[in-house]
């Protein structure tokens, strides 16, 4: 290439992506056009009913009537904001987000409750504003604006055509006027003048009528968006209800499992060692009159006791968490209860989730693969397992997660169901904002896994 030249398909480029684009504009165009014709007729037909309907519930407050007509309106006036989302989807723009329409707890429930829900929420409020004021001002213009482009453009460029039908009372009408007072049209005919300066608009306003249009439509958007679509307050207040139907379910999860091991300690190690220490007691009388062999026999007693009572002691003390996972994280906890399993584990574990995994985090899913080795053992007659842990990395908008699997080879049909094991695990990884997936069909093999977010989880 000559220094100081320029590339060809550099100098092409801008053209090609010019004429895409103008394509592209085109192409929304006839969808934009049907929008901002019917988005008028829409909001006429909202300012009608909604400015009628609310002026006669504020003039009726004073009665019971009032208000319901006052909600009734809201609702109305939800109704025509959906239809004005819906007819958006004709311009080819981003589709504008549902709002929250229900922001109250879960137990506010009741008649004055579901009757105040409307009035009680912006997104109602700024509907009816949308519905009452500020579409049908904004539909106005627009439609102005739309009809000027679509008659001067279409009409202009067929005036040729459609021209040779109007009456003509004074020969050339204008045209000629227009032949004499401008020097280029000098001995033109007024019918040609006409023409040319008709196509000449025509021209113009269709070469420029996708930009119009689409601003037009984007506008309307942009309205929509502010007014009808999502906040950003919807979405903080769905992660308030999120933290505390997470927290419920973690203190749920957390009383049935206190209350579990509360019964297991009383019904177990308490009793043995209740009659322990009634054998001990035996064996202390035997001992004093010199009954040698009978107090060999207590002792021994007392020492199965003592023995049965440890490993059960040892059984419950599992659900709590082992120095192992404090000392050198969950990678390791993991990797040591596979291989304190009585059936053969395949472990395949991400060193890196001891990082990206807060103490919470790792006591829980410590403790839920613990329970669905057991059950794997208990319930299924398993006799192999694949134990794998890793790390699904965050992308834009999203958090990252840690994802465990538990497969066994066992007969399946485990089913997650209240009061059962399964839904004490699901409520307890719940209490995280995680879930539990079940796939165990009749006849096996069951995979049962784990998904819980990370907040904190390094971004890929």
């Amino acid at each position: 290439m000559v220094p100081g030249t320029v590339p060809t398909d550099m100098t092409a480029t801008p053209a090609r992506g010019f004429w895409a684009s103008y394509g592209e504009a085109w192409r929304r165009t006839p969808g934009s056009a049907v929008y901002l014709l019917a988005v008028f007729v829409l909001a006429m037909a909202a300012v009608g009913v909604l400015a009628g309907l609310f002026w006669t519930g504020v003039g009726l407050l004073i009665l019971v009537v009032g208000l319901p007509l006052i909600v009734l309106t809201l609702l109305i006036a939800r109704g025509f904001g959906v239809a004005d989302r819906f007819l958006l989807q004709l311009t080819g723009l981003p589709a504008v987000e549902e709002p929250t329409w229900n922001r109250d707890a879960p137990d506010a429930t009741g008649f004055w409750a579901t009757l105040t829900r409307p009035i009680r929420n912006a997104h109602y409020w700024t509907s009816l504003v949308h519905g009452m004021i500020v579409n049908p001002i904004v539909s106005t213009i627009t439609f102005a604006l739309t009809v000027t482009w679509l008659s001067v453009g279409l009409g202009g460029l067929t005036y040729w055509f459609w021209g040779l039908f109007l009456p003509r009372a004074n020969g050339d009408a204008w045209g000629h006027y227009v032949a004499d007072a401008v020097p280029i049209f000098a001995g033109w005919n007024g019918w040609a003048v006409e023409v040319v300066l008709y196509l000449i608009a025509g021209v113009l306003f269709t070469f420029t009528m996708p930009w119009v249009l689409g601003g037009l439509a984007r506008a309307h958007h942009g309205v929509a968006r502010g007014l009808l679509g999502r906040w950003q307050s919807d979405d903080l207040a769905a992660e308030v209800r999120a933290e505390a139907a997470a927290r419920g379910a973690a203190v749920h999860a957390e009383d049935v499992a206190l209350r579990r091991l509360e019964r297991d300690i009383h019904d177990g190690p308490q009793q043995r060692l209740v009659r322990l220490q009634m054998d001990l007691a035996a064996l202390e009388r035997r001992a004093e009159a010199g009954d040698g062999d009978a107090a060999a026999e207590l002792a021994r007693e007392a020492r199965g006791h003592a023995k049965a009572a440890l490993d059960e002691l040892r059984a419950l003390s599992s659900g709590v968490a082992p120095p192992l996972l404090q000392d050198r994280g969950l990678s390791a906890a993991l990797t040591a209860l596979a291989a304190g399993a009585p059936l053969s584990v395949h472990v395949d574990v991400d060193p890196e989730i001891d990082a990206a995994a807060s103490p919470e985090i790792a006591r829980t899913a410590y403790f839920t693969v613990a329970e669905l080795i057991t059950n794997a053992i208990k319930h299924s007659g398993a006799t192999a397992a694949t134990l794998k842990a890793s790390l699904r990395p965050a992308e834009a908008g999203t958090m990252g997660m840690l994802d465990i699997w538990v497969v066994d080879n066992g007969r399946g049909g485990a089913r997650s169901a209240p009061g059962h094991g399964l839904e004490g695990l699901r409520e307890r990884v719940a209490g995280l904002r995680g879930t539990l997936v079940v796939d165990s069909p009749s006849g096996g093999p069951s995979a049962l896994s784990i998904h819980i977010p990370l907040p904190q989880a390094p971004v890929s």
